[in-house]
């Protein structure tokens, strides 16, 4: 396996008891996965890795994804349009303001 020039982390809201917390697992963060791995493949980044984590911790700004090695977070991450404009930022080379978080 080659080093993945990004990582996109999808929060899946898990803590450490196996209980789901916040938003993200909730409003389909991890169906969304399939999205996302797909849309990587049509737009042939395969240079792109995507892993499913535990709790983010931005619960009120849910679902989120975390983006490397940029360091880009993103909320509200609840659809297929928002997939593809996290997508084209990382095509870009910088962040799509309307989903980023401070």
């Amino acid at each position: 396996m080659t080093k993945p020039r990004h990582h996109i982390f999808v929060c899946g809201s898990f803590r450490m008891n196996g209980t789901p917390q916040g938003v993200c697992s909730k409003a389909g963060s991890m169906q969304l996965m399939q999205y996302l791995e797909e849309e990587l493949a049509d737009r042939g980044m395969g240079d792109v890795a995507v892993s499913a984590t535990g709790c983010l911790k931005v619960c009120d700004r849910g679902p989120a994804l975390v983006v490397y090695p940029e360091n880009w977070w993103f909320g509200r991450i609840d659809s297929e349009e928002a997939i593809d404009g996290v997508l084209d930022s990382i095509e870009k080379g910088s962040p799509i303001e309307k989903y980023a978080l401070a």
